[in-house]
């Protein structure tokens, strides 16, 4: 039993002594695990604490900067091109949306600027010009508007080339923004229109005052590619007052007031008044009325006599009136122009060729001598490659003889359309028609062009005639034209007689024939069949 007890408290002591060297080989151990562990999860924790702090700072550029062969080095591989991928992502989105915004300023500036002068454009000016309106109505106040295109314009595109024509429509932009306040919008609606708002408070003297700079600003030429180009401006001035502060009838009342600056001669300015709308009522009621009135037989032929120098009538011009059901008798100088903006003149032409045409038998019986009657042609008519056939056909039909007839152009509208006029007219004189050229001495300067062309007379024009007692350089002129056609074996014709001493003269110079209100107004058929074929000097004695 003691033994047993030795023993045991041996045991105890020896186990005793043990602890400490279990105890320390128990925290080398664990020791040993916890860095062995550490060692393996600190990369996780690394590569934790970069993903944080990438979805932290929204960096797409950083890196991951482990660099083992493990899986989690292999995962920090993979994240890495995943950035990559995103960065390259990031970059094109970045590229697509400054594409987009480059667009949308590029149509923006589409929608609201010309692109060949960088100027506002329509839309642009449209709608600002609808605030205007707007702001001045609530405010009891006036606006006002220049509107005006290029004279001569056409003609350089024509001409020269429409590369041309847009240089000259930047230089235009140039020059009269040099005019212009920094509060004046100023805009291109389209072609060669240009649109002016002067900016707030500007009075109508105002205005006048900028449209008169504006014109004289144009009277230096445009030097371009060598060539010197010179271009006006018809300048329309209209008032929001005027116009109700309405934007539609505001653009109308400057358009219509700049198409009266080039009525009256272009290269001038009008103020909108309201009898212009009136005016343009009238204008489009005619217009539209053209086919209508052709159809209905509502134009009437007059006919206006021509004397030779023994006072026989040896022809008649006519002249074509319009009765119209609502305006009355309507006279050519205000539809024939209306017709040729149309394109409906030639339709009226050829109205006026067969009304002759019905007409002559009556012509023939009540002419006592060779008879001719005379028809006008205009420069659209020269352009109709169909209107030798309608007058051939027409002559056929009627069994007209063409040495009854004799087409009169203005000199003008033969040499605007040579070529065509000298093809026609070759074609014309063949069939046997005479061929006068009307209003000569009043176009062109140049007379080469006389060696060049078939006619048979010259027609002198009546403000030489109308001057013949009151001006030596009238009579000499006059005295000119008449010698010039002698010596070109041409027949002349004078208009505008009203009273002897004018005939006299005439007759005197060699003038071969005459027509005016001395002998005879433009009358209707039954008129004139009922007027005298001779005249003599006794007829107009007092």
């Amino acid at each position: 039993m003691d033994i047993e007890d030795t023993m045991a408290a041996s045991s105890a002591r020896q186990l005793i002594k043990q602890v400490p060297i279990v105890i320390a080989v128990w925290l080398l151990c664990t020791g040993t695990c916890v860095f062995i562990l550490y060692r393996l999860i600190s990369p996780i924790g690394s590569l934790r604490q970069f993903t944080q702090e990438v979805f932290e700072s929204k960096d797409y550029a950083l890196r991951s900067s482990l660099n083992t062969s493990n899986e989690i080095g292999q995962l920090s591989n993979n994240i890495n091109s995943l950035l990559d991928t995103i960065e390259v992502e990031l970059l094109i989105n970045f590229e697509q949306k400054q594409t987009l915004v480059d667009q949308q300023e590029t149509m923006s500036r589409l929608a609201n600027f010309d692109s060949l002068t960088g100027l506002p454009n329509r839309q642009f000016v449209l709608d600002n010009l609808r605030l205007e309106l707007a702001r001045a109505k609530r405010n009891d106040e006036d606006l006002l508007l220049l509107f005006f295109d290029l004279d001569g314009f056409k003609g350089i595109n024509d001409s020269l080339g429409h590369e041309t024509g847009d240089l000259i429509l930047i230089e235009v932009a140039d020059r009269v923004q040099c005019l212009l306040r920094d509060g004046d919008l100023f805009a291109r609606l389209g072609g060669d229109e240009f649109l002016v708002l002067p900016d707030r408070d500007v009075t109508t003297d105002q205005a006048q005052s900028l449209a008169t700079r504006l014109i004289t600003a144009f009277d230096e030429p445009f030097e371009l590619r060598g060539l010197s180009l010179t271009v006006g401006l018809s300048v329309g001035i209209a008032t929001a007052s005027d116009a109700g502060y309405d934007l539609s009838e505001l653009m109308s009342n400057a358009d219509l007031a700049m198409y009266r600056s080039k009525a009256r001669g272009r290269g001038s300015y009008t103020l909108f008044t309201p009898d212009m709308v009136e005016s343009h009522k009238r204008k489009l009621h005619l217009a539209n009325g053209i086919e209508q009135g052709i159809s209905n037989d509502e134009f009437v032929v007059y006919y206006q006599v021509k004397v030779n120098n023994e006072g026989n009538v040896i022809g008649v011009e006519a002249l074509i009136r319009w009765q119209h059901p609502e305006f009355g008798l309507v006279m050519p100088n205000e539809f024939i122009p209306i017709a040729e903006q149309g394109g409906k003149i030639t339709a009226i032409t050829r109205w006026v060729i067969k009304r002759v045409c019905i007409d002559m038998p009556d012509l023939k019986q009540w002419a006592t001598s060779p008879f001719r009657a005379s028809i006008n042609l205009s420069g659209h008519d020269l352009r109709s490659s169909q209107l030798f056939d309608y007058i051939y056909n027409t002559f056929k039909l009627y069994d007209i003889n063409p040495e009854n007839i004799e087409f009169e152009v203005t000199e003008s509208a033969y040499l605007e359309n040579f070529t065509l006029s000298n093809k026609f007219f070759r074609r014309i004189g063949n069939m046997g028609c005479a061929i006068a050229l009307d209003d000569f001495g009043t176009g062109y300067s140049s007379l080469s062009y006389l060696t060049q062309i078939n006619i048979d007379t010259l027609k002198v024009d009546r403000q030489f005639v109308m001057e013949i007692q009151t001006s030596e350089r009238s009579r000499l002129v006059t005295g000119a034209i008449i010698d010039l056609a002698k010596r070109l074996s041409l027949s002349v014709c004078a208009e505008g007689i009203e009273n002897l001493e004018q005939w006299n003269y005439l007759r005197e110079h060699g003038c071969d024939n005459v027509q005016g209100f001395m002998f005879s107004k433009p009358i209707p058929l039954s008129e004139l069949t009922c007027s005298p074929s001779h005249y003599s000097d006794s007829s107009f004695s007092v």
